[in-house]
């Protein structure tokens, strides 16, 4: 992989004129390497990974793992049912799998209930699509790579007598 790449994938926030130095490139060279990506589709966008525990009020939404089973439709496989499942605004992502189940779908809803409603009328219903297994997921303790602690809370210390 592309070690401009790597760099970034690591922290987006590093300046062309670190990856110069860390690479032995000028920031020129680096600026115009990272347009390329950016022109080609390698790189998409810049986002920020955000502890939702930390950030967590109560309009925070919940998030749950999809396994969807589906039936592939002849000459187009899996990917008009995928197509027609990321369209909608409650999936963050969505996979092909090998395995039992065929697509792993990301979604977030405000509540279990807005998740729950989401598969049962939408998405269970969908035309090729036999069964789901819902997992709402209760703790991230990493993600992307990164580890999410949390600050360590006070404890009282213990008064004996």
């Amino acid at each position: 992989m592309n070690e401009i790449i790597e760099i970034l994938e690591k922290d987006a926030r590093t300046s062309p004129e670190e990856i110069a130095r860390m690479l032995g490139m000028t920031p020129r060279a680096v600026k115009n390497a990272i347009a390329k990506l950016e022109k080609d589709g390698v790189i998409l966008k810049y986002k920020a990974i955000v502890n939702k525990e930390i950030a967590r009020d109560e309009h925070s939404d919940v998030r749950a793992l999809i396994e969807v089973k589906v039936a592939p439709q002849k000459n187009l496989g899996f990917d008009r049912i995928a197509e027609r499942i990321y369209q909608f605004p409650e999936v963050a992502s969505c996979y092909l799998l090998s395995g039992t189940y065929d697509l792993l779908v990301v979604v977030e809803g405000k509540s279990i209930h807005t998740v729950s409603n989401f598969v049962a009328e939408k998405l269970a219903p969908m035309e090729h699509v036999k069964g789901t297994v819902t997992h709402f997921i209760l703790k991230k303790y990493k993600e992307y790579g990164d580890i999410l602690k949390q600050p360590e809370k006070q404890r009282r210390q213990a008064i004996t007598l």
